[in-house]
């Protein structure tokens, strides 16, 4: 494999592997690691790949794969079914607050909710994935997609919402100085 393809190939996608590792393992090293991981993989193994147009997805299957390896490796992965009852529905409020979003508001949100429903998020939000290609990346069906993404949405919004309340308890009111103005 010629070092030109590779280069261009990384310049193109490293930012967005980057970013859907970082919010996939939650720590900049492990991010690091993981995408390094997915890039020696290509290097190894990518010739196979036929279309080339299909790199990209490729390489978030084989960033998500990988992630997915390092955590059967620690730690078993909790099911769908396995969460509490109060996680596995919930219901939908409606928040307005878009406008008095944050991106690291949204990020930290995006951190609270589970794995299995991060992933999809993020490829479909902050990556422009459509549902085929999350389908195809994380190796699920479509319908499992779908169900993924609409908890995850649910969760989101119960990130959100927390976050905002966190934020309106922290405001001090000023008393008013002596004869009613400010100091």
């Amino acid at each position: 494999m010629s070092n030109e393809p590779f280069t261009q190939l990384v310049d193109a996608h490293y930012t967005p592997l980057y970013r859907f590792a970082l919010s996939l393992a939650r720590r900049e090293a492990d991010a690091c690691d993981l995408v390094q991981q997915t890039f020696y993989i290509w290097a190894t193994k990518g010739e196979a790949l036929r279309e080339v147009s299909k790199a990209k997805s490729w390489l978030f299957t084989t960033l998500y794969r990988e992630f997915l390896r390092g955590r059967r490796r620690d730690t078993r992965m909790t099911a769908i079914e396995d969460l509490p009852p109060g996680e596995q529905d919930i219901a939908a409020e409606e928040v307005d607050c878009v406008a008095k979003m944050d991106a690291a508001g949204v990020v930290a949100a995006l951190q609270s909710v589970d794995e299995v429903f991060r992933a999809p998020l993020t490829l479909f939000y902050l990556e422009d994935l459509s549902y085929l290609e999350i389908a195809e990346a994380l190796d699920v069906p479509i319908g499992t997609v779908m169900s993924r993404l609409s908890r995850g949405k649910t969760q989101l919004r119960t990130a959100l919402a927390r976050e905002e309340s966190a934020a309106k308890s922290k405001v001090v009111s000023f008393p008013a100085a002596k004869g009613g103005k400010l100091a």
